[in-house]
């Protein structure tokens, strides 16, 4: 379900990209045009192959299958740091020609030209001046998270499906357990009451913290309004680290047994998380550096060093809980 939504939003930024380089066709390479309608028909063939195959385990033709699967793997990592790059260049263009003047901007521009497929000598032409050029543009730079995020949830599927060739699964020695999920037992209500009321809070803040951020208003309405947003942040890491620390107290109390069978999916799991909290690491560490190392010191920077701090807590206590969860037997 997941990889489908990622696929649909995809295939969107694929339409995008193909109505944005035409608007470009006389002036930029023909590969560029051909990029994402190639990359559509991907996205479409992968998907269906990934909905209709992904729970099998293949016993015939290994060597064969895996190597196809590999393929398909660094296929979509090469995809993924594709997007990545462009999402990038984009940024820096965007902030290259906000913070300069238009003729240096082209100036510089001319020199990448050859870089993008474009002919030096065509800058003018390749001036995205209509409003549908400008939506195509907008559009598709909105949604590369969606087509990177396809890119990674592909590679997972497909590297679970790699590690399960040839693996013969003993059906006796788990025992299926169905749990019923009801949506108004007390405990499920309250928390996802809770939850929507962060998400709730969380989007408002946000909103508010960018608008006063990036505007021209005085200096003091942006402190209130970086206070604000490292308060709430702090507040909802404090809650989620002790709630994660509650977890993981009442797994000491459970009874049930850890699940130490070899399981693909879950050693992924684990991997996977622990990758993704290495860049927070990264970036609360650093935080924490530039902090202690600049001058003077005020309430926005105390607010900043506990956010980075709380940050990695609450990173470290919420995957040694969801860990011990992965590792538990059924009820």
């Amino acid at each position: 379900g997941g990889l489908i939504l990622f696929a649909i939003f995809s295939l969107v930024m694929d339409v995008f990209k193909i109505g944005y380089y035409s608007s470009f066709y006389s002036c930029l390479s023909a590969i560029k045009i051909i990029y994402p309608i190639v990359q559509a028909i991907f996205v479409v063939v992968q998907t269906y192959f990934l909905w209709v195959s992904a729970k099998d385990c293949i016993h015939v033709h290994l060597n064969v299958t895996r190597c196809g699967l590999m393929l398909t793997l660094t296929t979509n990592l090469a995809v993924w740091m594709s997007a990545v790059t462009d999402e990038s260049v984009h940024k820096a263009h965007s902030k290259l020609k906000k913070n300069m003047t238009e003729e240096i901007f082209r100036w510089l521009l001319k020199g990448n030209l050859a870089i993008l497929g474009m002919r030096s000598s065509s800058v003018e032409e390749c001036n995205c001046n209509s409003q549908i050029c400008q939506i195509f543009k907008n559009g598709y730079f909105w949604l590369y998270p969606f087509n990177i995020e396809y890119s990674l949830f592909a590679s997972a599927m497909v590297y679970v499906m790699w590690k399960n060739v040839g693996r013969f699964i003993d059906h006796h020695s788990h025992h299926i357990q169905r749990l019923k999920f009801r949506l108004f037992r007390r405990t499920f209500f309250v928390g996802i009451m809770l939850g929507l009321v962060i998400l709730v809070s969380g989007l408002g803040v946000l909103i508010l913290y960018e608008v006063q951020v990036n505007s021209n208003t005085e200096s003091s309405k942006k402190s209130q309004a970086l206070t604000m947003y490292y308060i709430f942040n702090i507040v909802c890491l404090s809650l989620m680290s002790l709630v994660c620390i509650g977890g993981s107290v009442i797994y000491r109390f459970d009874k049930r047994d850890m699940d130490r069978h070899k399981n693909p999916t879950r050693t992924l799991d684990v991997a996977l998380l622990m990758g993704a909290a290495l860049g927070q690491y990264a970036i609360s560490y650093y935080s924490i550096v530039a902090i202690v190392a600049s001058t003077p010191r005020d309430a926005i920077s105390a607010l900043n060093l506990t956010y980075a701090l709380l940050m990695i807590a609450q990173h470290t206590f919420q995957n040694i809980f969801i860990i011990e969860g992965l590792h538990r037997q059924p009820p």
